[in-house]
């Protein structure tokens, strides 16, 4: 991409929590006098006219080919398998030398599918790790990206002054890490970072029956249950496009559950506190 940012065009399919936050990130480059244009396309005519009349972005647009025959760089802001289909459906639309990327919580499917884009396109399939339990362009305002990892999944064929334009785009959204690696290692990790904690948090509200047990909280069961308010359907695909790698994870706590009761059960004192001594130890190495 030649293009520098500030000069760019960047087309949003899809304004929903993530495309909403991307489009308010993007405007506050241009706040800097460093930002692109915005167009965006959603299928809801109501969320397009209000992104334009806030100012939130520059263009709308109910007919995604006129916005992707525009746009140098395309963010994908679906759930998986909406993107695929909007993707195939729309590939001749896109301009031609145009980088494109998605924000889908997982990358095997996605990666399969940019492996066969367009040659005079470059597709970097990749993944904010931003975003808030309440979904939607209303709440797009709660999604923070300073700071927030970002990852990315190039593929062989992917240019690298391309991949180099996307980083330069990403951190100027304020993104304070951004990774590098395989589609299959993403969707392993999310499995453990993201999927499994989602699990986790919907059964411990589904074992619980007391609307009213939030006046015994402290923050421990708010801070675990947060995202238990989540987009059912979008965790839902989420869950089983990559069930291989949640699976195991769940397997494995599981098991580390399992041993926790028993140590609980037998009242092992000693091994419990020597158990969760080793658990600090770990969670401090982690970062």
């Amino acid at each position: 991409m030649k293009i520098p940012v500030a000069e760019c065009t960047v087309g949003i399919a899809g304004l929903g929590l993530m495309g909403g936050a991307l489009a308010m990130a993007l405007g506050k480059l241009k706040e800097k006098a460093a930002g692109p244009r915005i167009l965006a396309h959603d299928k809801d005519r109501t969320v397009l006219r209000t992104a334009r009349e806030q100012g939130i972005i520059d263009e709308a647009f109910e007919d995604p080919a006129a916005m992707l025959g525009r746009s140098d760089i395309v963010f994908l802001c679906l759930n998986p398998s909406a993107l695929i289909r909007f993707t195939k459906t729309h590939m001749a639309a896109f301009k031609s030398g145009a980088v494109i990327t998605d924000m889908a919580g997982i990358k095997e499917s996605v990666a399969a599918l940019a492996e066969g884009f367009r040659e005079d396109c470059d597709f970097i399939p990749g993944h904010p790790m931003a975003g808030a339990e309440k979904g939607g362009f209303a709440n797009a305002a709660l999604v923070h990206f300073p700071g927030k990892n970002y990852i990315l999944t190039p593929l062989a064929r992917n240019r690298p002054e391309n991949i180099a334009f996307l980083k330069d785009l990403i951190r100027r959204l304020g993104f304070g890490r951004i990774t590098c690696t395989t589609a299959a290692d993403h969707d392993g990790k999310i499995a453990f970072t993201s999927q499994l904690c989602h699990v986790i948090a919907a059964a411990l509200v589904d074992c619980e029956t007391d609307a009213g047990i939030t006046r015994y909280g402290g923050g421990s069961f708010e801070d675990l249950t947060r995202i238990a308010m989540l987009n059912a359907p979008m965790w839902t695909e989420l869950f089983l496009e990559n069930a291989g790698p949640l699976l195991a994870r769940i397997g494995a706590f599981e098991q580390s559950l399992r041993e926790f009761k028993t140590l609980i059960a037998e009242g092992r004192a000693a091994d419990l506190e020597k158990r969760l001594l080793a658990v600090r130890e770990r969670r401090s190495r982690m970062g």
